[in-house]
């Protein structure tokens, strides 16, 4: 019975070789995937030289055909692939689809796709992670994937990840290189960390777990955030329409009456006769003030006293900081406990990280690291985090279980996070009631004011 050499991957995306019998190429496909194993290259025993002499003869081939199938089937297709320059030649076909031009548009492709949200990230991770721990191989589960589709990761992505892997490269080189904007560095070392331990499954799971948690503590925050926005916003434009169309209507009263106003009513006609003559002022105004800060805080000086700022604002500054803590905590305790070194994990936490302040103190970090001193002392050094998060720390190094330290930490802010979110949103809501009921009533007094003025002047 004639014997075939194959590359074929494990589950864990690990490659394997080996030599199997089988009475034709279909039924040793047939065999490798009933072993569980995802084939790669499937040759006649012995016969690989004349296909390497055909592809000497041809070396600026572009494109090449090779024959591939799916585990466990009979059957297989032609498919054009591009070599690449780290493989050794292999067999070349006689006719070649244009693979230049198609090759450019998937990376134009590529370069559009949009970066998606922590939810959608959170998703895909969790059906990719049960799609490999039911047993199925590594390509067959991203050829799932492309078919079962997930919002903001399109499934072409998961086919072009597949082919990579196909032709030798591991899923977090492959995920590097066609991800773009879709996975970051946080998801492509973790996926790293999984294949070098052999657990990419439980790894795939945790980082579900990481995206999901950040993603409700993000929800919880900008739903916070929004609320006395749309609040403020929306009772600054009842005013200005108050006054620009409703009041100049109860003004018409006054007119032509021979009665000193009150002062409130002087006040509130002098204002309502601004808005009238130079509303376009004032709109340009508002305009060019939200382009000032957006241009400001585009500037690394002008960013970085606004993200100062924002940690320094009453009541805002408590639920920013915890924010910033937490997010802080929980990155690097991932990393941590899925193997990633102390040093890549706190570069990658660096870039997570929005907020200038934090990443400067950060990096100051990283270089003391690098020096040999511990985590906890060049973090108390930097003046910036708190002090429990530094005795956690310290504990955590004492104990040898720094990203259990780091895990308890970001829990402990994430839930104060979630207290002082409510109330802030508790107190936002009777605040805001109160300013629109005084401002609504200081406008009622001054006309109603008037009103009565000329009531007791008519009356004498």
């Amino acid at each position: 019975m004639p014997e075939f050499a194959y590359k074929a991957r494990k589950r864990s995306g690990d490659l394997v070789e080996g030599v199997i019998s089988g009475s034709d190429r279909s039924q040793a496909l047939a065999q490798i995937g009933r072993m569980g194993l995802y084939p790669v290259r499937v040759d006649p025993a012995g016969g690989g030289g004349s296909g390497a002499k055909a592809s000497r003869k041809a070396p600026s081939a572009p494109v090449r055909e090779r024959r591939q199938g799916t585990a466990g089937s009979g059957t297989a297709t032609k498919t054009p692939i591009a070599r690449r320059k780290d493989q050794p030649p292999r067999r070349q076909a006689k006719k070649s689809g244009p693979a230049p031009a198609a090759g450019g548009k998937a990376a134009g492709a590529s370069s559009r796709r949009r970066k998606p949200k922590l939810t959608e990230v959170a998703t895909f991770t969790r059906q990719f992670a049960n799609l490999l721990g039911s047993g199925m191989p590594l390509t067959a589960a991203l050829n799932s994937m492309s078919y079962i589709g997930s919002k903001g990761i399109p499934g072409s992505l998961c086919l072009e990840i597949r082919q990579e892997i196909t032709e030798g490269a591991n899923l977090s080189d492959a995920m590097a290189r066609k991800g773009g904007r879709v996975f970051s560095d946080l998801y492509i070392n973790m996926v790293r960390a999984g294949e070098q331990s052999g657990a990419l499954t439980q790894v795939l799971r945790r980082l579900a777990d990481h995206y999901e948690r950040f993603s409700e503590v993000q929800q919880k925050f900008t739903s916070a955030m929004i609320y006395p926005t749309v609040v403020v916003t929306v009772g600054v434009v009842l005013v200005l329409c108050f006054m620009k169309f409703m009041l100049p209507k109860f003004l018409t009263v006054f007119e032509g009456v021979n009665v000193e106003l009150p002062t409130s009513t002087k006040i509130l006609i002098g204002i309502s006769d601004f808005v009238n003559l130079y509303w376009w002022l004032i709109l340009g105004a508002i305009f060019l003030s939200i382009l000032g800060f957006i241009r400001f805080k585009a500037t690394p000086a002008g960013g970085r006293k606004v993200d100062e700022w924002s940690m320094s604002l009453p009541l805002f500054g408590n639920v920013v900081r915890l924010n910033l803590f937490g997010q802080f905590a929980r990155t690097l305790s991932t990393l941590l406990t899925n193997g990633v070194p102390v040093l890549v994990a706190l570069k990658i936490t660096e870039k997570t990280i929005s907020n200038r302040i934090i990443r400067e103190a950060i990096a100051k970090t990283r270089d003391d690291v690098t020096d040999g001193k511990t985590l906890a002392e060049p973090l108390a050094r930097s003046r910036i985090f708190p002090q429990l998060m530094i005795d956690l720390l310290r504990i955590g190094e004492e104990t040898g279980d720094v990203p259990g330290a780091l895990e308890n930490v970001a829990n402990t802010y994430e839930n104060e996070l979630s207290n002082q979110l409510k109330i802030l949103t508790n107190l936002i809501e009777p605040v805001m009631i109160i300013v629109i009921a005084v401002l609504v009533a200081g406008l009622m007094f001054s006309v109603l004011s008037a009103m009565m003025a000329i009531t007791r002047s008519v009356a004498s």
